[in-house]
């Protein structure tokens, strides 16, 4: 049993490279992400609205809704925060609460944001309701309608959509992408996002300029955050040769890491982010959390010990406080935390 915890908990040896340091515009930053992703993305762009001009929420949820229920176990958490919404405005409460406590940012912030939100039809995973619900929250946040984009009428299951890769539009995917069409076309969720955020003014790349990259996550603290070793991005070639470019942070959903894929690389290469990042000057940063070891009960008239441990089993994001009990919404957040120092490192000059 000893040697089974300790391959539990070996690390191994990454090769993954630094992520390089581009001088990349600090006003620039946006975020974006499905299911967990997207309850992190909201996460995230709320604890550091001073330095998040944008994010896209795809089938996510309300800021402090996973803090809210977890005490009273996972089964309350799904209940009240996936299968219907919480209150919009508990949700604006809380976080106005820790903008006072100065443990986020100021919330005057958020309503300069622009914001992208879907919601699939068919999600049964994350009802419709649930994201009207959050649709609410920025209203209360007073996001101007201009810059509050609400898309809800495709006949999507709980899924990024992508005008390349992924399975029919209302059927369940084992990797969380689909392909849907609107007004005869396909819908191109990354472009939407990008568009909606930064208003692009070039089309997709034929063929891209450089190539997707691996680099160790360990070097901004993800082992104390939980997270993956390893996470990837994409740097244009021109983004490598002069500063000043974008960033924008792609938030996979449960079970979509490379790891939990089996090596697909169908989130950080195939969606289609990269193909418009590419000749509109973004660099993409693709951060990952991997499952996590579960330890099951072992009845103790069988001679073993009641373990009840099962931290991350579907390689979720935290928004319900699995990578540590209290703070994890907030600005010093480990994963907030860890994912911020990387986009700081983009942003150093070279």
């Amino acid at each position: 049993m000893l040697l089974s915890l300790l391959a539990l908990c070996w690390a191994p040896f990454v090769t993954a490279q630094e992520l390089p340091a581009l001088g990349a515009d600090r006003t620039q930053v946006s975020v974006s992400g499905l299911s967990s992703g997207g309850f992190m993305a909201v996460q995230y762009s709320v604890a550091w609205s001073s330095e998040v001009m944008g994010v896209g929420v795809v089938a996510g949820g309300l800021y402090n809704c996973g803090a809210r229920f977890a005490l009273s176990g996972a089964q309350a958490v799904v209940a009240n925060c996936m299968d219907r919404p919480w209150s919009a405005e508990d949700s604006w409460r809380a976080v106005t609460g820790f903008a006072r406590d100065r443990v986020i940012d100021p919330v005057s912030n958020i309503a300069r944001q622009r914001v992208y939100l879907f919601s699939g039809s068919h999600d049964s995973v994350v009802v419709p309701a649930v994201m009207r619900s959050v649709f609410d929250f920025y209203t209360l946040a007073r996001v101007p309608r201009s810059a509050l984009r609400y898309v809800d009428a495709l006949p999507a299951s709980h899924a990024f959509v992508s005008a390349e890769v992924g399975g029919r539009c209302e059927d369940k995917s084992p990797v969380y992408v689909v392909q849907c069409t609107e007004n005869g076309r396909p819908y191109d969720q990354p472009h939407a996002i990008l568009d909606h955020i930064y208003g692009l003014k070039r089309e997709a790349a034929a063929s891209l300029s450089a190539r997707p990259f691996a680099f160790d996550q360990r070097r901004y603290g993800s082992g104390a955050a939980a997270m993956a070793n390893t996470g990837y991005a994409y740097v244009p070639a021109d983004c490598s040769a002069r500063p000043g470019c974008r960033v924008h942070v792609v938030f996979h959903g449960c079970v979509q890491s490379v790891n939990s894929l089996g090596g697909s690389d169908v989130i950080y290469a195939q969606l289609g982010y990269n193909r418009w990042a590419d000749t509109n000057r973004i660099i993409l940063l693709y951060p990952q959390v991997d499952r996590s070891a579960t330890w099951w009960n072992i009845p103790v008239e069988q001679g073993g010990i009641p373990l009840t441990w099962q931290a991350n089993p579907f390689g979720c994001w935290d928004w319900w406080g699995y990578s540590q009990t209290f703070g994890f919404q907030l600005r010093h957040g480990l994963q907030i935390d860890s994912v911020r120092r990387m986009v700081a490192r983009l942003e150093q000059q070279p």
